[in-house]
């Protein structure tokens, strides 16, 4: 079973290697890839008054990665005990611990909005929160709506990559799955299909459609996909173990 990946090519070895070990092919063809924003004055000035917020939410490992360099990069050691930190996603959990910092909270569901009940009483607290630049409104409305003080920061690009010719070669003679990981990776997948001369719905091999979770689901549907599968729990993992179950094992 050959499955296309189309994550940022820096995240796709624990996802190929977990493919492999239950029999799947990996196909790479990145759709996006992520940059730090270059002017980090924003992100610096509230990472060095960690002090007055309460909750250090992070999305996804991308946001924990550039958190933890920019910490670094200003020699900021361990953050103050009034600041608690949630992690949504067990990769995202991982690292910041690899970079010695322990969340508190980490959802059971791993989506933006199943995060808000375990941050307790919000009223008047501020939460700061480094997204990506795409990233929608729904959390930081959340906290809003719950009386908290949501302090957005963009840390860095979601864009969109360049077409891989090996990844496009293979496209064209037809794989058996596609995997989404994020509304991103839908929407310039779509983009860079349509820019290389094939038609996103109607594809060599009529691959089916793998999704992370509901919203990555959701915007596919919006494009005219039809998903054939979503992960649960809303993770890599997740995404494997239901590939294996719903197609490998069939």
């Amino acid at each position: 079973m050959r499955v296309l990946i189309t994550r940022p090519v820096e995240q796709t070895a624990d996802f190929a290697a977990a493919l492999r070990a239950i029999g799947a092919q990996p196909v790479f063809l990145p759709a996006i890839t992520i940059r730090p924003v270059e002017d980090t004055s924003a992100l610096d000035h509230s990472l060095a008054r960690l002090d007055h917020y309460s909750w250090l939410i992070l999305t996804s490992a991308n946001a924990a990665e550039i958190i933890l360099e920019r910490m670094n990069s200003l020699r900021i050691g361990a953050p103050p005990q009034s600041l608690r930190l949630a992690a949504i996603g067990p990769k995202t959990a991982a690292k910041l611990e690899a970079g010695g910092l322990h969340p508190d909270f980490i959802p059971d569901q791993y989506i933006a909005e199943a995060i808000l009940p375990g941050l307790g009483d919000l009223m008047d607290r501020w939460v700061l929160l480094p997204l990506a630049d795409i990233a929608d409104d729904t959390l930081p409305n959340a906290i809003e709506a719950a009386g908290g003080i949501a302090h957005v920061i963009e840390a860095y690009h979601t864009l969109p990559a360049e077409p891989e010719p090996e990844g496009l070669a293979a496209l064209r003679l037809g794989v058996d799955l596609l995997t989404f990981t994020s509304g991103s990776t839908v929407r310039n997948f779509f983009a860079l299909v349509q820019s290389a001369g094939l038609d996103p719905l109607n594809l060599p091999g009529s691959p089916k459609v793998a999704c992370i979770g509901p919203k990555t689901a959701q915007t596919a549907r919006d494009l005219g996909f039809t998903v054939d599968l979503i992960a649960d729990p809303y993770t890599s993992d997740g995404l494997v173990a239901a590939i294996q179950s719903h197609f490998i094992q069939l």
